[in-house]
């Protein structure tokens, strides 16, 4: 690299990876929102440790999400650069025990480590680095939410108020395969079909009951019959339950759906497809809830910001890394549901989000920080023309 930002960056991975240690041994599930809260307090310290600001600690409905604005506010959003970034995991507690955190063989590991906390570290010493360099961020900010692993329900306000109208958002989610960023993802939706019945006797009168698990395997085969694959929907039944006892008719049972779909046109088709649905037995009640959860994040939301990687990458001699499309939502998908211009999967190197073997390619990380820094810098010198 001809830049003096891959020298920088690569001095300080050792910090980063303290950094990264400090963040995944305090363990913060979504599902425990005390958890969340501790670990944004301690990124809070660790942001006024590495950049000297004091992170906006926003609490909704019990979540803890962070903000720093380096322009306290004061700008017009339209120069905006959004650091998109998230601290909750989907590990419980305990799993440090079994997957502990590490480094050895080039190889970082620890719950959170591909999905997204490497990327959390990266985005904090990439403004670190332009701080060093006496870059004026005035336009930056860096979101860290608390949600995002169960659909930034409490976050997605402020995600849309930081993105509304802004030139340019930087998701720091893992990479794709190869180090390749994420170009486009498919919208996601989430339904529960709860299935009402009447509930007897399975031995003295089980015809006097109207089965509600069997409604619900109905009603399997034709949900699952919705999806579309040449249009790349799918439309999956996940988890089911139902009854309350073994000898008692169920009076309810409830099926959960993930649905993904490319386009805003096939997620509607999907929605309707769910909510049309009707009751095969005599008797027996449907009953709907959730809905589309985040848009598609298209080629045309990113194509811009991809052009100018690589006009960043070319200048700093390195090559910019494939574009491709992802399968999985994240809260990029949600900016670009605004129409800001959003490039995702510029975090970790690595594998296993969700998986006992997540992991992160360490030589890739300061890298990685380089090219987001200059990334960063180049958009707050001059914004896309958009």
């Amino acid at each position: 690299m001809s830049d003096d930002l891959s020298t920088t960056a690569q001095d300080r991975l050792p910090q980063m990876l303290a950094d990264l240690e400090r963040l995944i041994t305090l363990e913060t599930p979504s599902s425990d929102h005390a958890a969340v809260a501790r670990g944004a307090a301690d990124l809070a310290d660790l942001l006024q440790e590495r950049l000297g600001r004091r992170p906006e600690v926003l609490e909704r409905d019990g979540v803890t999400h962070l903000r720093v604005r380096w322009d306290d506010g004061a700008a017009d959003p339209a120069g905006r650069v959004l650091l998109l970034t998230h601290q909750d995991t989907v590990w419980p507690h305990g799993t440090l025990e079994r997957l502990p955190f590490s480094t050895a063989d080039g190889i970082l590991r620890g719950p959170g480590s591909f999905d997204m906390l490497t990327g959390l570290v990266m985005a904090i010493h990439a403004v670190a680095l332009l701080q060093a360099q006496g870059a004026r961020l005035d336009g930056l900010s860096l979101l860290v939410s608390g949600d995002e692993e169960v659909g930034s329900t409490t976050s997605r306000d402020l995600i849309v108020e930081e993105a509304q109208g802004a030139p340019a958002v930087l998701v720091l989610e893992a990479s794709a395969d190869g180090g390749a960023v994420k170009l486009a993802r498919k919208g996601s939706s989430t339904y529960r079909i709860t299935a009402h019945g009447k509930s007897s006797h399975a031995g003295l009168e089980p015809e006097a009951g109207i089965n509600a698990g069997l409604e619900l395997a109905h009603q399997l085969q034709v949900v699952a019959g919705i999806g579309d694959i040449e249009a790349g929907t799918s439309v999956t039944p996940t988890t089911f339950a139902g009854g309350s006892s073994s000898n008692t008719v169920p009076a309810s049972a409830y099926l959960d759906v993930d649905s993904r779909a490319r386009t805003e046109a096939e997620q509607q088709r999907v929605d309707q497809a769910i909510r049309a649905l009707t009751p095969k037995l005599p008797g027996a009640r449907l009953e709907i809830s959730g809905g589309i959860d985040r848009p598609p994040l298209q080629r045309s939301s990113s194509a811009s910001l991809y052009a100018v990687l690589g006009e960043v990458c070319d200048a700093l001699g390195v090559a910019t890394p494939d574009g491709v499309d992802g399968g999985g939502a994240s809260d990029g998908n949600i900016t670009a549901g605004v129409g800001a211009p959003t490039l995702d999967g510029l975090g970790a190197v690595g594998a296993g989000a969700h998986a006992d073997h997540e992991h992160a390619v360490i030589d890739q990380i300061a890298p990685r920080t380089a090219v987001l820094a200059a990334l960063v810098r180049r958009l707050l010198q001059a914004p896309v023309g958009l």
